[in-house]
């Protein structure tokens, strides 16, 4: 009989893990051809406007796997090792975070100053050193607008929430449901009151960047995974006709959602309250479909997808960094030759491109803290 409380390895969400990030990329990708004043852009296309889904989605998928590891460690060592918890965390995303900050805050500036690059820098290091340091980077994006360093944002409110959440665990361990559940109602109650009372500027921003909701409903479903894996792998949610039904929903919301105009939509899938709830619990089915059941009506348990997955933290830090150089070559090269050309100029050369410094960055830098972290770990044991 299959252990819901012994997982080791769930099964095809590095291929989900890959699939988010490409949506990143391509939102990121088309935002800046429209930036740049190219007439052949996608901007506006449902599929190409999926960049905060994906993030959402990464929340869920986030709460989700470290909600599960705390309930497994537990279950195994009646305890959670807190300090393990954050030292896993540091070398984990430490590594790019900084090292994009080091690109992105002084490197670049002196790159663009010594070749004489047309590109105004939106702040100087100085300006904003204590947000990057203090992992609230979306600040900068607040203060200073769009930036190279735009996606840190995530990261910083990623943090925060590992901050807090395994202490949480480890203090009320008796009431995991209670909390998860609190953590998600009171989120609500925070967007109810910036929804009708619009709440001061900054204030809201760190009100709706904040997803604590998306990773409380992954954490509630490791819950339900950890508890009743038996009963949701047999339930009714999990039927052909069901999956059919919501997998379908899911792909009309990916592909087709941003151009979608009708007060049922509205209602579901953009209204701030209850937007934060239906399109989390849909990417938490998904993840769970995936990666549990049984009779999923597909796998993606891919080989290609999966390494691509393993190495999507890099496609999300480095990806805008890259794209912003090559929409540079996009104007100056092919710009005009039509949205085919353009677009299989642009891809060909951003993606390969991207996932080659990606794969380099994991098989060193990364591979580097990777091993200092297992050293780490074996001398607390």
């Amino acid at each position: 009989m299959r252990d819901y409380k012994a997982i080791s390895h769930f099964k095809g969400l590095n291929t989900l893990r890959f699939i988010a990030a490409f949506l990143v990329v391509i939102h990121h990708a088309e935002s800046l051809r429209k930036d740049h004043e190219l007439k052949n852009h996608l901007k506006g296309y449902g599929l190409f406007e999926n960049g905060q889904h994906a993030v959402s989605f990464f929340f869920v998928l986030s709460g989700f796997l470290i909600t599960y590891l705390l309930l497994k460690e537990r279950e195994v060592k009646n305890d959670i090792s807190v300090k393990q918890f954050y030292i896993k965390r540091v070398f984990r995303i430490w590594p790019l975070y900084f090292l994009m900050v080091i690109i992105g805050a002084i490197i670049q500036p002196y790159f663009i100053d010594w070749f004489n690059i047309p590109y105004k820098m939106p702040y100087t290091f100085g300006e904003t050193w204590y947000y990057f340091i203090f992992f609230v980077p979306g600040m900068v994006n607040y203060f200073f607008g769009s930036n190279l360093l735009e996606p840190l944002w995530s990261i910083g409110v990623e943090e925060v929430f590992y901050l807090i959440w395994a202490p949480l665990f480890k203090w009320l361990k008796k009431h995991v449901l209670k909390l998860l559940l609190g953590v998600i109602a009171f989120k609500l109650i925070l967007i109810s009151i910036n929804t009708y009372w619009a709440l001061p500027g900054v204030l809201n921003y760190l009100i709706r960047i904040h997803q604590f909701e998306a990773m409380a409903i992954g954490g509630l479903g490791a819950y339900l995974v950890f508890n009743y894996g038996k009963q949701i792998n047999t339930s009714f949610i999990y039927s052909i006709p069901a999956q059919v039904v919501l997998y379908a929903l899911i792909l009309v919301f990916i592909v087709f959602g941003a151009n979608i105009h009708s007060g049922i939509w509205y209602f579901f899938f953009e209204n701030p309250i209850v937007s934060s709830i239906v399109p989390n619990a849909l990417f938490l089915y998904l993840i769970i479909g995936v990666s549990v059941v049984d009779k999923n009506l597909f796998t993606l348990e891919n080989r290609v997808f999966s390494y691509l997955g393993e190495i999507s933290y890099g496609i999300y830090m480095f990806h805008l960094l890259i794209l912003s150089q090559i929409v540079e070559l996009l104007k100056g090269m092919v710009a005009g030759s039509g949205m085919f050309l353009e677009s299989l100029f642009y891809y060909g050369v951003s993606i390969p491109l991207i996932i080659g410094v990606c794969a380099l960055s994991k098989r060193t830098l990364e591979a580097f803290f990777e091993r200092k972290k297992q050293k780490v770990l074996q001398k607390m044991n």
